[in-house]
């Protein structure tokens, strides 16, 4: 009897560390994530960013985030303040990876080089064309860059890459800066569940 509980006891636990480790990754679209700033134009820019949670798929007040927003700014929940003002507390591991490609052909974080914020910049680099966008100046438009995907430890050492899909709300196939509200950003997004599987497809 006791071979057979002793059986038991590890095919169970077999069976739960099997199911542990073996939960599908999340594919989700967020839209009109809203990233206010304050000042701008020649002006210095200040307000709170706006935190999300991969974990959860949702904005957070907490220090679970692991990216947050300002304007075109967005920061990782890992490293150091870089000088911005505001800036959240940096309370995790979170760091950010910038690979050429189409979204699903990003498919594993594995071998990426990863960075995190610290006072020399954010490991998304701002400005137009450094980092996630570029700035048309004769419409006055921001665009995701074409082809450019993010991939992101999250502040509790898991994995999710991102494509950004608009800066206006409503995602407009064609924003006209005179007319839509800008700062509001669509992105695509998969998620690991599974603390330190690099998979992500």
């Amino acid at each position: 009897m006791k071979k057979y509980t002793i059986f038991l006891i590890a095919f169970l636990f077999i069976a739960c560390s099997n199911d542990e480790e073996s939960l599908p990754v999340i594919a989700a679209k967020y839209s009109n994530l809203h990233a206010p700033q304050a000042g701008g134009q020649g002006q210095p820019i200040s307000g709170p960013f706006t935190k999300f949670s991969f974990e959860t798929g949702e904005v957070t007040e907490g220090n679970d985030w692991d990216i947050a927003f300002r304007g075109t700014a967005i920061l990782v929940n890992g490293g150091t303040e870089v000088g911005l003002g505001d800036e959240p507390a940096r309370t995790g591991q979170g760091s950010a990876a910038s690979v050429d490609g189409v979204f699903s052909s990003v498919i594993s974080a594995d071998g990426l080089s990863f960075s995190q914020d610290s006072a020399s910049g954010t490991a998304i680099a701002t400005g137009s064309g450094n980092g996630w966008y570029l700035y048309n100046p004769q419409i006055m438009v921001i665009s995701p860059i074409p082809g450019k995907v993010f991939v992101f430890e999250t502040n509790n050492g898991h994995y999710a890459k991102v494509e950004f899909l608009s800066y206006y709300k409503d995602s407009p196939a064609n924003p006209n800066a005179f007319q839509d509200e800008s700062r509001y950003y669509t992105f695509n997004y998969i998620y690991n569940p599974n603390k330190g599987e690099t998979s992500l497809q």
